[in-house]
């Protein structure tokens, strides 16, 4: 079923298919030809990589989601709805005190609404509660309402959790989109790497075979001025050797090209009865970047930025948490309402009410710590301030790294040209030598030699490509900036979410 469904949105993607009937096991293949816009695309809508990419990015979301509902209203239900108990309390009875047993069964409920106050770290709530009390040894059942009290908590202590949460979580949010944009361009990277390797084992292997065709007409013209005595002995030799390790190149570049496709086939989470045709891009786009304008894109968009960032306040907050762990702690627990005792339910919410007031002062003060907790301070001031040192090397290093990541890719149109312009030389170079040695003007080594260049030079031509659209696919990830449209790669996420 899976497959069924890849295949209908390759039918629906891309065009060019072709149906091809295997000899060996008579299964039909799919012959596809895709640019590396289209592998990349493919790499983003089903591959293993951005699955995860996107499940890393909800599960922020969600995390994120959770830091808002914790600034809301919660209504809350708490209930003990059987409790047994059998004790033995001591009692004023005739005068005297005695212990009697009694066993006693209640039920209670309450039903509350909180509300987090972040500008104090405190908690106000509202709550209504009803408990039953029955006696089982003299019988007789009481109830107990409370039906409306107010309350708040609050910390003394310094520390307000809410106040660095909504420092950090939105700017932890922020770099898990940024975060989720940088891993779709280093996915397009890897899918760049995927496409140039079976690019260059589809290249090998059309230099092997044409290799190959080549050493078997040179070993046959090579018999023939053997027996007319123009060659000699050792060329022929060398001739013969020549295809036979032409032919061992075919069968080496064919085990080389199969394991490519497969690699590819697996990145992108296709099929094995899919084969892909990569289409070499000729055309790369005419882009110049602007070094400074690049790089105060990278420190605007990079998700390394805001990481630093939030190490800082990270380091920050430990500071204040631990210093509020020490010294005198206090809290404060204020409630007001009314409440009501009856032996009859149908009273216990009848007026009149009695007041029901609680304020409650809790207080903790170490008196001998023996310097622990003057440690701990000195220890997350200390773990600050080397994480600051860490946050400012580190920028460093990235603008210095974003630089040199901008000058070479500036560099790749011009290498990708000089390569170009060196296949073609080196193909009419073997092509005239091809001739001359036809007619008898050259020797074997001459021929081999540009034999040699000419391969040489259509590699380079494929690495100078590969070079250029990982350079330009890097840039785009350091700086989470489309520089052909002109726009920051944020504004992609909505759609990108959406697919």
């Amino acid at each position: 079923m899976v497959r069924n469904i890849t295949l209908f949105l390759l039918v629906l993607l891309f065009v060019n298919f072709k149906m091809v009937a295997q000899n060996n096991n008579n299964d039909n293949v799919i012959e596809v030809d895709l640019t590396l816009d289209d592998v990349i695309d493919l790499a983003h809508q089903q591959s293993l990589h951005s699955f995860r990419a996107r499940n890393m990015y909800l599960s922020r979301y969600w995390e994120f989601r959770s830091y808002q509902a914790d600034r809301l209203p919660s209504l809350e239900l708490s209930a003990t709805p059987v409790n047994y108990n059998r004790s033995v309390e001591e009692r004023y009875v005739d005068g005297d005190d005695q212990f009697v047993s009694i066993s006693n069964f209640t039920s209670n409920g309450s039903l509350s609404i909180r509300q987090n106050v972040p500008w104090t770290g405190g908690v106000f709530d509202v709550t209504t509660s009803l408990r039953r009390r029955e006696n089982l040894d003299e019988g007789g059942v009481q109830y107990s309402s409370v039906p409306v009290s107010v309350g708040f908590s609050q910390s003394l202590n310094g520390y307000n959790r809410f106040k660095w949460e909504s420092r950090i979580e939105p700017l932890k949010f922020e770099q898990a989109k940024l975060d989720y944009l940088q891993s779709l361009e280093n996915l397009a990277v890897q899918a760049t790497n995927h496409f140039f390797n079976v690019a260059s084992a589809e290249i090998d292997k059309q230099i092997a075979e044409t290799n190959y065709a080549n050493a078997d007409t040179l070993y046959n013209i090579g018999k023939g001025r053997f027996e007319i005595g123009t060659v000699t002995q050792d060329e022929l030799l060398d001739l013969e050797l020549s295809l036979l390790n032409a032919q061992l190149e075919v069968s080496r570049s064919e085990i080389n090209l199969k394991e490519a496709y497969a690699s590819l086939n697996s990145f992108l989470g296709l099929g094995d009865d899919i084969k892909v045709n990569c289409v070499v891009p000729d055309d790369i786009p005419e882009l110049q970047i602007d070094v400074e304008r690049a790089v105060a894109m990278a420190i605007e968009n990079n998700p390394e930025i805001l990481n630093s960032e939030r190490q800082l306040l990270e380091a920050e907050q430990n500071v204040e948490r631990t210093r509020s762990q020490g010294g005198i702690s206090a809290d404060i627990r204020a409630n007001f309402g009314v409440e009501r005792s009856s032996d009859d339910f149908a009273n216990v919410y009848s007026s009149p009410f009695d007041e029901y007031q609680q304020v409650s002062v809790g207080l903790s003060m170490p008196i001998i710590d023996w310097g622990r907790q003057k440690g701990r301070v000195e220890m997350a001031r200390s773990n600050m301030e080397v994480t600051e040192a860490t946050v400012q090397q580190a920028l460093i290093d990235f603008e210095q790294d974003a630089i040199i990541s901008i000058l070479d890719f500036n560099l790749q149109k011009e290498q990708v040209a000089i390569a170009a312009k060196a296949d073609t030389i080196a193909q009419l170079g073997f092509d005239v030598t091809m001739q001359r040695f036809r007619i008898d003007k050259v020797d074997v080594i001459r021929l081999n030699s540009a034999r040699t260049s000419l391969d040489a030079a259509r590699r380079s031509y494929i690495n100078a490509l590969r070079r250029y659209w990982t350079s330009y696919f890097g840039v785009r990830s350091l700086t989470l900036y489309d520089f052909e449209n002109d726009q920051p790669l944020i504004e992609e996420l909505d759609d990108l979410l959406q697919q």
